[in-house]
């Protein structure tokens, strides 16, 4: 089982004195990489197949500039949070237990675990609808499959993270690959570029726009990928108070370097899902994921529809082991408590058995589940926006004052449109 105590990054690289690497210094940086690619495979669950392509199927490619402008954010915040923990060598929820009034972490623990919850939701019953479109199997036993293939998954690397992240990587390039497949049958790209003109068309529109926000920018991974990059920052001791500035720098350029190509490849996917829904259904609503799959069949052939299928069970088997590995760090930073995995897991499945077994329409609860998230966004970003911007803690690599401004404004825009929303919702 991964453990975000034990050095998941390896030994940080080399330098000279004076802070010149050392030669090889690209493959230096090749060896950081890694973690953005285990948090970017949340930024394409099963959550963002329900969205995106009920998006492209109800409106077209009219969404498109909220994918590019979600990915964008989703950069700029993870960046934040992988640079948090170089730093400091502390994750955000550690971060959170240490620097904030109990009255404030509690809460805030509390909804991380809400948020954890609804992405586990998404992930598990996406994993389901996946195994039963391509095998038959019934959606409670599928889900259950999914839960116990994921939690193998994190068994992959009981003392390191290199098969998990080899491992994650190769379930996002079969989603890449698939939607490659489709948008290659479909013909997808032509006239995409009138997408990214900022547009919306009502009330049903923006609670879509919300759901691609929330399921691209995803709290939970704000917390993970602090984990993951809180070792590269050579926190050993006074003896290395000579190279540790070095050694961080090296760390925040190599981890945007990974943000960059990782989250990048997450967004052309995403892109590809709405743009593959525009021109299969021509903004008739096939109203669930099976119908999507059952038309992509009759549109594109059937060989689509299988592209589609697995792209969606990679997807859903690896957020699913992304998303408790994200659950035991916001547990084990915010209490200080760790639990057995398989008994995380089984907690973390009930609510998805639950929505299966009560006849719930699972697609109609992946987009919901994805407006969830979108709530909890502000929850992780307004402390990370605040410890990056403090001198004390970040040292040098302290947030400049226009890198602050622009986190507190994406908080806020975030926070209103959930506001707006609300809104309208219940009263419209």
């Amino acid at each position: 089982m991964l453990d975000s105590r034990r050095p998941l990054n390896g030994p940080a690289p080399a330098v000279h004195a004076g802070g010149r690497a050392t030669p090889g210094r690209l493959a230096r940086l090749a060896g950081l990489c890694g973690p953005a690619f285990v948090v970017s495979v949340a930024y394409i669950d099963p959550g963002n197949f329900a969205t995106n392509m009920a998006g492209g199927a109800q409106y077209g490619t009219m969404l498109l500039w909220v994918i590019a402008l979600a990915n964008v954010l989703a950069m700029f915040v993870q960046a934040l949070s992988a640079k948090l923990g170089i730093a400091t060598g502390r994750n955000l929820p550690e971060l959170c237990r240490d620097h904030l009034p109990r009255r404030v972490s509690l809460p805030l623990w509390v909804q991380a675990e809400l948020v954890a919850a609804a992405t586990d939701l998404a992930e598990f019953i996406g994993g389901a609808i996946a195994l039963n479109l391509l095998f038959g199997v019934p959606l409670l036993p599928a889900a259950a499959i999914t839960a116990v293939v994921s939690s193998l998954l994190l068994m992959l690397a009981p003392r390191g993270r290199r098969r998990f992240e080899a491992t994650v990587a190769a379930m996002l390039a079969v989603v890449l690959a698939g939607f490659a497949y489709q948008v290659l049958l479909s013909g997808s790209l032509a006239g995409v570029a009138g997408g990214f003109v900022p547009r919306l068309a009502g009330t049903d529109s923006l609670l879509l726009a919300t759901g691609i926000v929330g399921a691209t920018v995803m709290p939970h991974v704000v917390y993970l990928h602090s984990a993951l990059t809180q070792h590269q920052g050579a926190h050993g001791g006074p003896e290395e108070d000579v190279r540790r500035e070095d050694v961080r720098r090296e760390a925040v350029r190599a981890s945007r370097m990974d943000i960059a190509v990782a989250l990048g490849a997450a967004g052309l996917v995403n892109m590809a899902m709405l743009t593959v829904a525009a021109a299969a259904f021509g903004g008739g609503d096939p109203g669930s994921l099976q119908a999507i799959h059952a038309g992509l069949g009759q549109v594109l052939g059937p060989g689509a529809a299988v592209a589609f299928a697995l792209a969606l069970l990679a997807s859903g088997l690896a957020s699913s082991s992304v998303g408790t590995y994200a659950g035991q760090v916001i547990m084990a930073g915010f209490l200080r408590r760790r639990v057995p995995l398989l008994a995380r897991r089984l907690v973390t499945m009930l609510p998805a058995m639950a929505v299966l077994a009560a006849g719930v329409d699972p697609t109609r609860a992946l987009v919901l589940s994805q407006v969830a998230l979108s709530f909890g966004i502000p929850f992780a970003l307004v402390p990370l926006v605040a410890f990056t911007s403090s001198r004390k803690l970040m040292g040098d690599l302290v947030n400049r004052r226009l890198t602050t401004v622009a986190g507190v404004v994406v908080a806020a825009v975030i926070s209103a449109l959930n506001g707006f929303l609300l809104v309208e919702v219940f009263t419209g």
